[in-house]
């Protein structure tokens, strides 16, 4: 089996390259903007005519979308997040109509919800923000294609190699440097106030294997998460215990003392259990453990000249 990836060199993608690189069988693909990958691809600026003719060359038997970015300005994450999933369909239903598309989209895209309730794929979509805009329009040109397509609608992903853009990352950071001074000191953090649902990026990458692997017509869109809301707080919390973090975690609110904007999530994953046979195998504080025993090295963070550090 072929499989195209777009996006390896990320978060996400690199977990779903290295599960897929073990499956047997599979010949993987890597496509994107780095200089490992196989096939140049930035779906950004590329058009369709050009795609469709990287996919000819590519002949995969499916393509998984890990392609997506969640900072820089409004014309770049339109790019990435809106228009790269709409060329892609457009060239995969000239060249390759017969592929798979795996597309992974965010639970962002659903906007805020109630205290309490679990957002079903079926909920309205209302992004507060640029970026779950940009992604729902994304997932809106895979649902309408027509094409073999599907959508995984990821909650807030958390393990080895989380990226300093989300709080995960940045915490891990801060405690790195934090633990290399005695006594340790404190790290303030933002507000953590709200409830989210941290699913662990290898059963993400788990969610994607399956949809590959299942015959037959999927349900265009299904929710990849814990199931389950937690508090931002057990995040901090949990990573602190496990770097053996012996100072004091000092949660401020933002500017004008205001909130986050969503302090609920939690998604219902009870249609990725039925149609996908999957669900969360690591508990939020297994997902902690792994990604500071993967990037918590104090060794790789230097010390500052400040007993306080912060983390946005």
């Amino acid at each position: 089996m072929r499989i195209l990836l777009l996006g390896s060199t990320g978060y996400l993608g690199g977990h779903v390259a290295e599960r897929l690189r073990a499956l047997p069988g599979v010949r993987l693909l890597r496509g994107g903007r780095a200089p490992v990958d196989d096939h140049r691809i930035d779906l950004a600026t590329i058009t369709a005519d050009a795609l469709a003719e990287q996919l000819g060359r590519a002949a995969p038997d499916a393509v998984v979308n890990c392609a997506g970015t969640v900072t820089g300005t409004a014309l770049n994450l339109a790019g990435v997040n809106s228009r790269g999933p709409a060329v892609l369909c457009q060239a995969l239903r000239a060249a390759s109509p017969s592929a798979r598309l795996v597309h992974l989209g965010s639970a962002a895209e659903y906007g805020p919800r109630g205290v309490g309730e679990r957002t079903a794929e079926d909920a309205p979509t209302r992004p507060i923000a640029l970026y779950g805009a940009t992604k729902l329009a994304g997932t809106l040109a895979v649902l309408e294609a027509r094409i073999d397509a599907l959508v995984l609608r990821v909650t807030d992903p958390v393990g080895p190699g989380a990226p300093p853009a989300g709080l995960p990352g940045r915490l891990t950071a801060e405690l790195s440097r934090a633990v290399a001074r005695t006594p340790h000191g404190t790290v303030r953090v933002g507000d953590l106030s709200a409830r989210q649902d941290f699913v662990d990026v290898r059963d993400v990458a788990q969610a994607v294997t399956l949809a590959l692997a299942l015959p037959g017509r999927l349900p265009r869109l299904l929710n990849i998460g814990s199931g389950r809301a937690a508090p931002a707080r057990d995040l901090a919390r949990g990573l602190a215990d496990a770097a053996g973090f012996t100072g004091d975690v000092e949660e401020t609110l933002g500017a004008a003392g205001r909130p986050t904007a969503a302090p609920w999530q939690c998604s219902d994953v009870t249609a990725a259990e039925w149609e996908l046979g999957w669900r969360p195998r690591f508990t939020l504080r297994e997902s902690l453990a792994a990604l500071w025993a993967s990037d918590g090295d104090p060794r790789l963070a230097p010390a500052t000249g400040s007993r306080g550090t912060s983390v946005p």
